[in-house]
Formats: structure tokens, sequence, C-alpha cells
């Protein structure tokens, strides 16, 4: 007891010690936790996509007969496999970075949201991990719910995690009230947080963009596995392994811009904006993403996604085109090209200076006609593929 009484002085010195902020050259902390979580969600969105998609493809497959399927599933749950250890080492290192480099801020987000993450998260990634392996391990027909299991804990998981990432950006919970001191550790008040004014629409749009990616990860390695190829066998599986990943991804790109719209309107009702922040200077989030708050490195994210968004659209349409010369008679081509280059001038339009001529909402009108575009598109082309001769040279 002496002891520690003589240590306590210290101890409390200890409470007011001040650490120096570390900062990154170049990026910065914001730039380099931003950095090693994009390469964690590098991983995370395949591991999700695929977890999704396995058991989906796997039961589809069983049902018509179709062993194609039943290949596909098998080959991107063994990559799942193969990859979850190299997301996981992201995500540790992303919670490491943010304890050091942000304690402040880590520490209150630990204990206002301990009992969904990590108890009720943590127990839903352990439950994805012991069904996912079940359901690849072993391939008995009953062993395809096991997948779905897993689909759905892991879906439970993006759900929490995207419930305390929008609290970060509208400020506090369901209407962005403020959380007294007192509301902390309270998991009524967490689960309020959780369930903010963005919540909804950007797990629509997490779950569509990890349904979406992946597909054309799929489609690329396809591609590749193609070029690689021995026999007509390979060649013919990897040739429609890759029309299959254009549509399953092309399905929910198509959805995209709607939730994407959506979340971006939801910000714009948050109820603080800069000028109710206190550091001066400041800007709410969704002054800083369309650009209207500071110059910063952000104020220019808005653009750059819509940029990115018709750059997908686009090279959708071209590989639909050219995934349609493999019908005998080419048929369906002529219609794609016509929808493709509807889509491509609509959304040039949409990300050009004259986005916003002759009125505001302009730029809206035209994303919406690249959709519908696209979407006669993908009608022409699943039309014509049931005719496909896969696995031919040309």
């Amino acid at each position: 007891m002496g002891s520690l009484a003589a240590q306590l002085p210290h101890l409390l010195a200890l409470q007011e010690f001040e650490l120096p902020a570390l900062e990154y050259p170049v990026l910065g902390a914001r730039g380099i936790i931003g950095a090693v979580m994009l390469l964690h969600i590098f991983f995370a969105t395949l591991f999700v996509g695929y977890a999704v998609g396995s058991p989906a493809l796997q039961l589809w497959g069983r049902r018509t007969g179709n062993e194609r399927m039943e290949r596909l599933a098998g080959s991107i749950a063994h990559f799942n496999v193969l990859t979850f250890s190299a997301g996981a080492t992201w995500a540790v290192m992303f919670l490491v970075l943010l304890v050091g480099l942000y304690p402040r801020v880590a520490s209150a987000l630990f204990i206002h949201f301990f009992w969904f993450f990590p108890v009720v998260a943590m127990t839903a990634m352990v439950l994805t991990l012991y069904f996912f392996y079940i359901h690849f391990y072993r391939g008995q027909r009953q062993n395809v719910w096991a997948g779905f299991a897993a689909a759905f804990f892991i879906l439970l998981w993006q759900a929490i995690l995207t419930g305390m990432d929008t609290f970060m950006v509208t400020g506090g919970g369901a209407g962005g009230q403020e959380i007294r001191g007192e509301d902390v550790s309270s998991p009524l008040a967490a689960l309020d947080s959780i369930f903010n004014p963005m919540f909804a629409t950007q797990t629509l749009h997490r779950t569509f963009g990890n349904l979406s990616w992946p597909a054309y990860a799929v489609a690329a390695w396809a591609g590749f596995m193609y070029t690689r190829s021995k026999n007509a066998e390979d060649r013919s599986f990897y040739d429609w392994a890759g029309s299959m990943g254009v549509i399953w991804g092309t399905v929910f790109l198509l959805l995209q811009p709607f939730v994407g719209f959506l979340t971006a309107y939801s910000m714009s009702g948050l109820e603080y904006r800069g000028e109710d922040l206190e550091m001066a200077g400041a800007s709410g989030p969704f002054d800083r993403l369309v650009g209207a708050g500071p110059d910063t490195f952000t104020s220019a994210l808005l653009h750059v996604n819509l940029i990115l968004i018709v750059l997908l659209f686009v090279l959708s349409n071209l590989a639909m085109y050219l995934g349609a010369g493999r019908h005998p008679e080419r048929a369906g081509q002529a219609p794609i090209r016509f929808f493709a280059l509807i889509a491509a001038g609509a959304g040039a339009y949409s990300v050009s200076p004259l986005a916003q001529f002759p009125f505001l909402y302009m730029r809206y009108i035209m994303l919406a006609v690249m959709v519908l575009a696209t979407s006669g598109a993908l009608i022409s082309y699943v039309r014509g593929r049931r005719s496909f001769r896969f696995g031919s040279p040309g």
C-alpha cells in the first residue's frame, strides 16, 4: 500500500500527460489510415461478395444441373480461403493505427459501440468463418445452407460496421442528436446511433457494391485463365465464367447510382453543417463531398466517384458488345452497340462542365439515361447468350 501511495502522484500526473501527435509525410495521419483501410476493403469486398455468391451459385447449379455453376462456386470459395488472412491483416493494422493516431476517438467509439463491436460483430465474424469452412470443406448438399448462414453473418458484420461509419459521418444518432456522457455506454443509445439517417442507404450501397465489383473480378480472372487454358473444356468454362461475371456485375451496378443518390441526399439533410462545428473553418460532410466547404483533398470526391461510375458503365457496355460476338450470327451486337453509344454519351455529359446546362438536375437525368441504356444492352446480351458458343478461339 505504501508503494502504491508513493506512486499515486506520478499516476495522476500521467493522466494529464499529452502525447505528441504523429504525422506521416505526404499522406498525413488521415491519408495513411485511409490507404490501409482501402487495402483492407479491397480484400473484404471480394470476401463478402464471394461468401454470398458461392452458396447461391452452388444451389443454382444443383437445382438446374449446371456443373459450371458448381465449379465456379467452388473456385470463388477457394479464393476466399486463400485470401481471408490478407484482408484480416490489414483490418488489424487499421485498428492499430486508429488507436495509435486517434486514441480519444477510438476509445470513445469502442466504449459507445461495445455491445455491437466487438461483442456482436466479432461473434458474427467467428460464426461466418465457422459456417464458411463447413460449406467449403464439406461438399454435401445440406452444407449449401451453411454457406448461406456464413453469408448472413458476414452481412450482419457489414451492417454493424456501416452503422459505426455512418455515425461518424452524421455526427450523432438518428436525426443527428448529440450523445450525452451518460449515454456513451448505453446499448440502446448505441443502437440508435447505428440507425442514423444514412444507415439504410449506405448499407444497400455497400451490399450492391460488394456483389458487383467481385463479379467483375471474376470476369477478369476468367479472361486471364482463358489465355492459359490448354484444353477445350477449360477454355469453355473460363469463357462462360467471364460472361457470367459481366452479367452478375452489371445487374448490381445498375442499382448503384440510385442508392448512391439517396445516400448523398440523406447526407444533405443532416441537421449539422459547417457553421455548427466548433472548429473554425470546418465544414460538414455534405459540404466536403460536393466541394462547398474549404478546399481540401475530399472536395472533389463526388466528381471522382461520378467519373469512376461512368467508366464502369462504359466498360460494362463494351464487354457486353464484345461478348456478343460469341453468337454464331453475332445477334445482339447491333442493339448493344446502339445502347452502349447512348450510355457513353449520357455518361460523358454527366461528368462534363456542361452537366448543369440547361438546368441544375440535367446531370441526374443523364445518369438515369445511362442506366436505362445499359439496361437495354444487358437485356439484349442475356437474350442472345442462350446461343453463345463458349470457348471458341474467336
